[in-house]
């Protein structure tokens, strides 16, 4: 590919993979400014929804402070040129869910099903089609399978009409040259766009997003100031001057994607993006980005080593939608090892 020529497709997650960060607590005003920074920046597609996408408001993933829906709107409503993009994984949204956001704004969905459930997705892919929504199927958990899986799986998405189907490193576990083969085999195989979406548990999410984009990836994903799960994403404001520089056409501006990530976005964070000891575990023992804070909050409650947690979850292959886990092996962790023993002697 000739970099000079390129098109290449900068995707802002921060109103979605943000959500985690802000334990889903975003209000109206701090969506549509960060919306508006976005537009004004040249952002063509930018996720507002839950964070573990559409109808994930619940005890189980975490309340929304504000209905999913009314941000939606709000977004939309503040927008001249970038669309809206939504989240959906099946079992947790609902078609439903997916028809409300298209009647509120939405121009994308992006389906989103474990490395080796795609055929879960079969129906939500057609429905976005139907809809006229850019459709998008999103392979999470991509370390968990090897590259002929994955590749297996994006050609279901594809069959299902998915118009870009994307790997997506959700505990921010990959390594530049994983990235690079299975972008590549996507590349080799499949007929529709390729994309990639990368977490920074090992300080690797802009070498793994450049690695995905030299293998043929179009659509890459970042948030502003790297509000995502765990340690965040890809930078957008970073990825932004670095394939500037690489000779990429984003059709980005980047002194106003600076402006919303410094201005807007690093007012509202709860606390900066580092890779702290949890978020560098979670990496390391490939375990799902979202689970940071269930995992801090009952390694709290249980007084136990919030990594001895995640290593145990990493050991146990836990995905998404596991988030009971984490407090059973908080539990357990807490016992003493003479009631351990006795549990194990009954």
């Amino acid at each position: 590919m000739d970099a000079t020529h390129a098109r290449l497709h900068l995707v802002d997650v921060t109103l979605r993979d943000g959500s985690h960060s802000m334990k889903h607590a975003f209000t109206e005003q701090q969506v549509r400014d960060v919306a508006r920074g976005l537009d004004q920046a040249g952002i063509e597609y930018f996720e507002v929804s839950h964070g573990d996408g559409l109808g994930g408001s619940s005890l189980q993933y975490g309340l929304s402070a504000v209905d999913e829906m009314a941000l939606i709107s709000a977004a939309a409503e503040s927008c001249q040129l970038a669309k809206i993009s939504v989240l959906l994984l099946p079992g947790i949204g609902l078609k439903e869910d997916l028809e409300e956001a298209a009647r509120r704004g939405a121009k994308m969905v992006r389906v989103a099903t474990h490395i080796t459930e795609a055929d879960v997705a079969k129906q939500h892919i057609e429905l976005g089609r139907k809809l006229g929504l850019k459709t998008v199927g999103f392979l999470m958990m991509a370390h968990m399978a090897p590259t002929e899986k994955l590749v297996e799986q994006a050609k279901l998405f594809e069959s299902y009409g998915a118009e870009i189907v994307y790997a997506v490193d959700s505990a921010g576990a990959l390594l530049p040259h994983e990235v690079k083969e299975r972008i590549g085999a996507m590349r080799q195989t499949l007929d529709c766009e390729i994309g990639f979406h990368g977490h920074n548990n090992l300080s690797l999410a802009m070498a793994n997003t450049i690695a995905a984009v030299e293998a043929g990836a179009t659509y890459v994903d970042g948030s502003l100031r790297c509000l995502g799960a765990g340690s965040g994403n890809t930078q957008t404001e970073v990825m932004a001057a670095v394939f500037d520089r690489l000779g990429y056409d984003t059709g980005v501006a980047l002194y106003p994607l600076m402006d919303a990530a410094n201005q807007v976005v690093a007012k509202f964070m709860p606390r900066p993006q580092e890779i702290t000891g949890a978020s560098l575990i979670m990496g390391y023992s490939g375990v799902y980005s979202s689970f940071l804070l269930h995992t801090q909050d009952a390694a709290r409650k249980f007084n136990v080593d919030e990594r001895d947690i995640l290593v145990e979850l990493g050991k146990r292959k836990a995905i998404g939608g596991q988030e009971d886990m984490i407090v059973e092996i908080a539990a357990k962790l807490a016992r003493t090892p003479s009631e351990r023993s006795a549990e194990r002697n009954t």
